[in-house]
């Protein structure tokens, strides 16, 4: 059975280039409506780069062209005769040779278009060291000249739903502490009104 790869990403793209409905877009990306329609507002899924489904071959330019000019339509997921193979769920995530070349131009990306994220987190998707992360940071690794901020989904070296996980994590991370910081904020000036109201008796009685 195909599978969509990248579904945010394939609906990035679709936004963007096609004339399709939000209807549409959302069935064939098994997504809601209103997500469609908040990457149209941009307000969802800002920074993924769009996955074009043609390259991808997942998808013709004439099926897409079919259900432009039929709003009723629905798209046609292209069938592979390969067999897919079993995830792996166990154990250290290998990274090909091929795709190690291209870590650091994933970590410029999250650097810059995901700070929230804590390093641990970036090192635990693309598989790679703080270290690598630092240097790539203060720009100091030594082809710094040839990074270019790159998604990790688009070099395969992380699914979309890996990155959306950690994205959701580091800000819910970011709103207990926002909050607890509001809470110590208010209790430090609770503590200022009534040291005040406390030296304010003092003084009234002596």
């Amino acid at each position: 059975m195909s599978v969509l790869l990248m579904p945010k990403a394939t609906a990035v793209w679709l936004v963007e280039n096609t004339g399709l409905t939000f209807d549409q877009i959302a069935e064939f990306c098994t997504m809601h409506v209103l997500e469609v329609q908040g990457i149209a507002d941009g307000e969802v899924a800002i920074g993924i780069v769009g996955a074009d489904p043609i390259a991808n071959a997942q998808l013709t330019r004439e099926e897409i062209q079919r259900c432009e000019t039929d709003p009723k339509a629905r798209l046609k997921l292209l069938t592979k005769d390969i067999p897919e193979t079993m995830q792996r769920t166990r154990g250290a995530r290998y990274t090909p040779i091929a795709k190690r070349q291209d870590k650091p131009s994933a970590i410029a990306w999250l650097l810059r278009y995901h700070p929230e994220l804590t390093d641990a987190q970036c090192g635990h998707l693309l598989g790679t060291t703080k270290s690598t992360i630092q240097k790539v940071r203060d720009r100091t690794h030594w082809d710094m000249q040839n990074i270019k901020p790159t998604s990790p989904v688009m070099l395969g070296l992380c699914s979309q739903n890996a990155l959306d996980d950690a994205i959701a994590k580091a800000a819910r991370v970011g709103e207990r502490r926002r909050k607890e910081a509001e809470r110590e904020q208010r209790r430090s000036e609770r503590d200022k009104v009534e040291a005040a109201a406390v030296s304010n008796d003092t003084n009234a009685n002596s």
